[in-house]
């Protein structure tokens, strides 16, 4: 049986539960009572439990059968079996993460700053890891870069036809071109691990590292995503995406507000749009309704499918800012236009001495990435009111 599409159709009827129990105690001459109100929190606590039980299973499936399957490709392995990629270079990798005794082999991935390159396949690992953390990551385009920046060539001005008389001259118009520079900031974080751990071969240093490397650079990325200034970090979404609609109220969304956000976008990236808020703003969104009295939120009952309003996805990150006086609280657009630019250079240094004291090796973890919106049209923003 699938566990995944049980908890779905569990959750969709736990909400219409929710929504007959609002329906007949609120509305026009009704007011619920205290304990009617505690009563819906309870439901709705409910569905919104379901909902992150199921993307936690949908993470984990998905990230086993990515991690079991086949490589595509043959690894760059040179001609003496050395190479990022070989069985060698991974050995020597984790043996001199774990202070053991080490080959030669490493010598083809020392990194000039200290420490190693990682290898290939946890350099797979780590990129499916930061994913499942991130959901920029999923949504908006990766890129690898090389050293240098990298130069996104943009249309910034359109030309435009015209009706002409017979030998009239044709009046010029040409598009505008120009560039969108996409750099390399550095996130780095230190893992420390006991000694005795790491001569444990019962424990999974390499599990360990990825998923706490994922872990810690995936909160700073996503946050870096939305908000961030560009300053030593990339820029977010939020920073340079259009304002398609303000609200009238600073603590409170109402459906026109949602309508007139979702038309201000242009119909040709409305086709792939997706509405991303923080889940204190989806609690709200989820009482809203239609003119049909229809509730616009609906949960998906598809496995691996988000839920949707007014006909597009709705997906949530915390630092999608809480609704208050000027903040934009809600995001609508092809975040495909998003791109993320990773720098190919991942690496790990170990510190043996500075915490041998403490009984401890340290662990230095550095990626560098860069982010911005491409095109600041495909995006719309719902900024409240004072």
């Amino acid at each position: 049986m699938n566990q995944i599409l049980d908890m779905r159709q569990e959750r969709a009827a736990k909400w219409e539960a929710a929504n007959a129990f609002l329906n007949e105690h609120e509305g026009p001459g009704k007011k619920m009572t205290p304990e009617q109100l505690a009563a819906y929190d309870q439901m709705e606590a409910e569905v919104i439990d379901l909902g992150h039980k199921i993307e936690r299973h949908e993470r984990a499936r998905q990230l086993k059968t990515e991690i079991d399957a086949p490589v595509g490709t043959a690894p760059l392995v040179g001609a003496s079996g050395e190479g990022k990629a070989s069985d060698a270079y991974k050995k020597d990798f984790w043996n001199e993460l774990r202070g053991r005794e080490v080959t030669n082999a490493l010598k083809v991935g020392s990194d000039p700053d200290g420490g190693y390159l990682v290898p290939d396949e946890f350099e797979r690992q780590l990129i499916e890891a930061l994913e499942e953390e991130n959901i920029m990551r999923r949504l908006g385009t990766v890129i690898q870069t090389g050293g240098g920046e990298r130069m996104i060539p943009v249309v910034a001005t359109k030309g435009n036809a015209a009706w002409v008389d017979e030998e009239e001259l044709i009046p010029e118009s040409s598009d505008t071109f120009g560039q969108v520079k996409l750099g390399a900031h550095k996130a780095a974080t230190m893992i420390k691990v006991s000694a005795e751990l790491l001569k444990d071969s019962a424990f999974s240093v390499e599990g360990y590292i990825a998923k706490e490397f994922a872990r810690r650079i995936g909160v700073i990325e996503e946050e870096a995503f939305f908000v961030g200034d560009g300053n030593k970090k990339p820029t977010g979404v939020l920073e340079t995406a259009q304002i398609g609609k303000t609200a009238a109220s600073a603590t409170a969304i109402t459906i026109d507000d949602l309508i007139d956000l979702y038309y201000s976008l242009r119909t040709p990236y409305r086709s792939r749009a997706a509405f991303i808020t923080n889940e204190d703003t989806v609690k709200l969104i989820r009482k809203l309704k239609d003119n049909n009295g229809q509730f616009i939120w609906q949960p998906s009952v598809t496995e691996g499918a988000p839920d949707r309003i007014l006909g597009r996805p709705i997906y949530t990150s915390t630092f999608m800012p809480t609704m208050a006086a000027g903040a934009k609280s809600v995001a609508f657009g092809d975040f495909s236009y998003y791109w993320i630019a990773d720098r190919q250079a991942r690496t790990f240094q170990r510190l043996n001495e500075v915490y041998a004291i403490n009984g401890q090796v340290g662990f230095i973890a550095t990626q560098r990435v860069d982010g911005k919106l491409i095109l600041p049209e495909a995006m719309k923003l719902l900024v409240m009111g004072a």
